[in-house]
C-alpha cells in the first residue's frame, strides 16, 4: 500500500476552493480533510493550488509532433512520447488524441490517410506502459471526403474511442462560412495557386454534394458501433443545432454564433470552446468569441484544441472572470469528464481517481510544479 498526503495546499473542489489536505492510497482519493497543518511526511503545498488532473477532449498536438513541419513525418513513437511528456508538463492527465478519419488521396489540397496506422502505435505504447497520461482516441469524421466510410470500419470497440465529431469542412458553412478565411488557411498550409484553390473549393463542394449525408449517416452508425460519444463540430444555426440533437448528440465543439450556442443548451447539448480563442480574444476563423459565449453563461467545456499550456490558463482566466475559481477549473476537470463518461475522475473527492495537478500562480499566470496519474508522479 502506497499513501502520500497533501498538505496545506488550497483545493480546488468541485463546488468551492477553501485550505486543506487530501490523502491519495494506492492511485485513489481517500480523504479530504481542512485546515493549513502540515503532518509528519506529507507533501507541504505551501499554499499552491491543487486540481484534478486536465481532461483534454480535443487537441491537435499529436499531429503537430508527427509532422513538425510541412511534408515532414517524424518517426512516429518519437513524436507520440514526446507529445505525451508535454501534456503531462502542462497538467493534463487525461487526453483525446484526435486523429482525422476521411482522406482526399488526388488532388490539389488533398491529404492522405493516417490515423489508423498511428492510433495503433499509440495503443501499443500504451500496452508497453511507455506513456505517462491516459489516452484516449478521438475519430474526427470528416464527411466533406471520399474514404471515411472505408477508414470507420477499420476500427472497433477495442480501439478506446471516446468520441466521434461530425466534421464538415466544406467551403462556404459552419467554420468557413467566410470563404477568404479558408483560403488564407489552405494556401498558408498547402502553398495552393489562386487556380488551385478554386479547383479545390470545387471539388469539395461537388464531394459533400455526392457523398456527405452517406458519410454522415455512416459516422453516426459507426459511433455507436464503438460505444463513442458522438459530438458535433461548429454548429453554426438552429437547424444544424437540431440535426445534431437528432443524432443524439450531447457535446457541441466550437459552435461558431450565439444562436448555435444558445440552441445547444435548450437542447441539454454541452457547449466546448477552444482556449486559444478565449486567451486571444476572438476566433482566427472569425467566428464567435469565447469569452461571448463565457459571459452569456452558455460556456460549459473548455479544450487546448492547438496549444496544449492554454486548457489551464484559460480555465484561470474563466475562473477570474466569472469570481468562481472552481467553476473555471470546472470547465477543464468535471465538465469534460461527465461529457465523455468518465466517471472516475474529474473531481478531488473520496474515491475518486487521483490524478492530481499542483498549481502556483507567477505573476498572475498559472504554473505546473507537479503533475500526478493514479498517485504517481509523472511531471
Amino acid at each position: 500500500m502506497t499513501e502520500t498526503v497533501f498538505a496545506n495546499a488550497t483545493l480546488v473542489l468541485p463546488d468551492e476552493v477553501l485550505r486543506g489536505s487530501l490523502h491519495v492510497t494506492d492511485g485513489v482519493i481517500t480523504a479530504v480533510d481542512q485546515g493549513a497543518a502540515v503532518p509528519h511526511g506529507a507533501i507541504d503545498c505551501a499554499g499552491d493550488m491543487v486540481m484534478p488532473g486536465l481532461i483534454e477532449l480535443h487537441t491537435d498536438n499529436l499531429e503537430r509532433h508527427i509532422q513538425p513541419r510541412p511534408k515532414v513525418d517524424w518517426p512516429h513513437t518519437s513524436a507520440i512520447m514526446a507529445h505525451d511528456a508535454e501534456l503531462a508538463g502542462v497538467g493534463v492527465t487525461t487526453v483525446f488524441d484526435a486523429m482525422r478519419v476521411g482522406s482526399i488521396p488526388d488532388g490539389a489540397g488533398g491529404y492522405a490517410k493516417y490515423a489508423r496506422g498511428l492510433s495503433r502505435e499509440l495503443l501499443q505504447l500504451r500496452e508497453k506502459n511507455a506513456l505517462r497520461i491516459s489516452h484516449f482516441l478521438h475519430l474526427r469524421a470528416e464527411v466533406c471526403s471520399e474514404t471515411l466510410i472505408e477508414e470507420m470500419a477499420e476500427f472497433g470497440p477495442e480501439d478506446r474511442i471516446g468520441i466521434v465529431s461530425l466534421m464538415d469542412h466544406t467551403p462556404g458553412q459552419r467554420q468557413f462560412r467566410d470563404v477568404s478565411k479558408l483560403k488564407a488557411y489552405v494556401m498558408g498550409k498547402k502553398n495552393l495557386s489562386d487556380a488551385e484553390f478554386i479547383e479545390h473549393v470545387a471539388n469539395l463542394k461537388e464531394m459533400r454534394d455526392r457523398l456527405g449525408d452517406a458519410h454522415e449517416a455512416a459516422a453516426v452508425s459507426e459511433a455507436a458501433r464503438y460505444g463513442a460519444i458522438l459530438a458535433s463540430h461548429d454548429d453554426t444555426t438552429n437547424e444544424h443545432v437540431a440535426v445534431s440533437a437528432g443524432h443524439g448528440i450531447k457535446l457541441a465543439e466550437f459552435p461558431t454564433t450565439v444562436e448555435a450556442a444558445q440552441a445547444c443548451h435548450a437542447q441539454g447539448i454541452a457547449v466546448m470552446m477552444g482556449a486559444p480563442n478565449l486567451i486571444r480574444g476572438g476566433s482566427h476563423s472569425g467566428n464567435v468569441a469565447a469569452s461571448t459565449l463565457a459571459e452569456k453563461g452558455l460556456l460549459d467545456i473548455v479544450s487546448s484544441d492547438y496549444v496544449p499550456s492554454a486548457l489551464l490558463m484559460a480555465a484561470v482566466m474563466l475562473g477570474d472572470l466569472w469570481d468562481d475559481m472552481a467553476r473555471g477549473i470546472a470547465t477543464v476537470t468535471n465538465a469534460p469528464a461527465n461529457a465523455s463518461g468518465l466517471a472516475d475522475r474529474g473531481r478531488i473527492e473520496a474515491g475518486a481517481r487521483a490524478d492530481l495537478i499542483r498549481v502556483a500562480r507567477i505573476d498572475g499566470t498559472p504554473t505546473v510544479r507537479e503533475t500526478w496519474v493514479q498517485g504517481h508522479r509523472v511531471a
